[in-house]
């Protein structure tokens, strides 16, 4: 073998070695615990969910989804002024802040010093030496790649709260929407029950009359009357519970609901008025590995702690550093900036640890648990992704007809109470026939607002638990591994 190759071999180990090599463990994605198909499938959802891959609930933008212009107003609102999802942010800019900590690390630091210092001489004088130009601090060789390792760890921990911030999104979108359904099941509620006072108020009126003349006896005037402030109760109950979630929608808007937004507000309207959702289709379970940012956060956060136990395997090897300055050295102040007074330093470092005491074993067991939590935590999210979109499946695939038989059992109810009061007031039914069928017809019509609420919030809750939500209208897919540009 000539002279030239062996050089050329040489230079190409050189070049290996100084690039650095890595520690960090080969990553695997673990397996997905859990089944190939979602349980207890109609057929027609099996077969939504095995051809409809094209189009998933992360493409569907919720502008499009919720076709309520009211709803897509609050929304929009709280997108901009809640506190938690800005929390989410400034997470993001936090953990940007320190990968570009840890990226900067793998550079040089240069910067302009200047030094002096005085020692006893061993001629019982005093020797002077002062410097002043550029320096180098403590550059570390990152031939181990513990340096690089650090940076890929604050990476994934950057990329995490990216995918945090989308989930923030998502439950905010979600949390919004079912808020904005409650106050419409409560108006709607409300409704029902004033206009059930009223029947109840005209049945006390006419058994007091009843009374009066001689027709009935007390008993049915004090029936008709607790009925009646039952109704009263219902009412006090369901005006509570809409302002509690009127305040907590004003919370989930993070701004008081005044102006465009107190318009926005369901006032006077039911869950009737309610336009249809979207339907999304479900996909397959392996689709919550990519479409859910909480399942992509878990798994940004496992990558990271598989890059630290790259940095604590490196730890275990030689660290070598290097301090430099070169610029104008002198042994008189006022001669430091002469010409002819250049003078430069450079000191390597090598370290070798030898006897720590076992801290460097402690630390990688400690990466590797670490990176053990963060698979069972990976794996926990996918099963808890599963397991909801799984409920709301079930919601879908059975609160249609569950609500069809509320509603005609309604409808027979309010044949069956006008029937009855025909015949109350034709004195050919008692009183309890009455007060026993509006009592029925009262539940009835609460059970459907009820089932209505259940079945439309289960639309949002699967919207939400396929990953759709957090999409933006122009928004460019981020490339995990992408170049992320320096900060001054």
């Amino acid at each position: 073998m000539n002279k030239t190759k062996i050089f050329q071999r040489l230079a190409v180990s050189a070049a290996v070695l100084l690039a650095g090599c890595s520690m960090i463990p080969t990553y695997e994605r673990p397996a997905a615990p859990i089944a190939t198909d979602w349980p207890a499938l109609s057929a027609t959802t099996a077969a939504s969910a095995t051809t409809s891959n094209d189009v998933a609930a992360a493409d569907i933008e919720w502008q499009e989804f919720f076709s309520d212009a009211r709803l897509r107003q609050l929304i929009d609102a709280s997108l901009r002024n809640n506190r938690d999802l800005r929390i989410a942010v400034l997470n993001i800019e936090q953990a940007r802040a320190q990968f570009q900590i840890r990226r900067a690390d793998q550079f040089p630091t240069v910067g302009a010093a200047m030094t002096g210092s005085r020692q006893p001489a061993a001629n019982q004088g005093i020797t002077s030496v002062y410097t002043a130009g550029l320096a180098l601090t403590s550059y570390e060789f990152d031939f181990f790649g513990r340096v690089a390792s650090l940076k890929e760890a604050a990476l994934g921990q950057y990329l995490a709260s990216e995918e945090g911030r989308k989930s923030a999104q998502i439950s905010l979108v979600a949390a919004v929407a079912n808020t904005y359904l409650s106050l419409l099941a409560d108006e709607q509620l409300i409704s029902i029950t004033r206009q059930t006072l009223a029947t109840r108020e005209d049945s006390f009126r006419l058994s007091k009359l009843r009374f009066d003349n001689g027709v009935s006896s007390e008993l049915d005037v004090r029936q008709s009357e607790s009925l009646i402030e039952a109704a009263r109760v219902s009412l006090a109950q369901l005006t509570r519970q809409r302002a509690l979630d009127q305040n907590a929608l004003v919370l989930l808007l993070g701004q008081p609901a005044t102006g465009e937004l107190a318009v926005a507000l369901p006032a006077g309207k039911g869950l009737a008025d309610m336009p249809v959702m979207v339907d999304v289709p479900a996909g397959l379970p392996s689709d919550l590995l990519t479409r859910r940012p909480d399942v992509r956060q878990a798994e940004q956060l496992l990558l990271a702690s598989n890059a630290n136990i790259g940095a604590a395997r490196a730890a275990f090897f030689p660290r070598i550093s290097l301090t430099a300055s070169a610029g104008s050295a002198s042994s008189h102040l006022g001669d430091l900036f002469k010409s002819g007074s250049f003078g430069w330093t450079l000191a390597p470092q090598l370290f070798l640890p030898i006897f720590d005491a076992g801290r460097n074993r402690a630390g990688l067991e400690s990466s590797r648990v670490q990176r053990d939590i963060a698979v069972a935590q990976y794996e926990k999210s996918i099963q808890t992704a599963f397991r909801e979109v799984a409920d709301a499946l079930a919601g879908r695939a059975t609160l249609g007809e569950q609500l069809r038989a509320q509603q005609a059992q309604a409808n027979a109810e309010g044949v069956r109470y006008k029937l009855s009061n025909l015949r109350y007031v034709n004195g050919i039914a008692s009183q309890l026939d009455l007060l026993d069928a509006q009592r029925s017809l009262f539940a009835a019509q609460q059970a459907v607002v009820q089932t209505r609420l259940a079945q439309l919030q289960s639309q949002v809750t699967l919207y939400k638990t396929l990953g759709g939500g957090w999409k933006e209208p122009g928004e460019a897919v981020p490339v995990a591994n992408a170049a992320l540009p320096l900060q001054p």
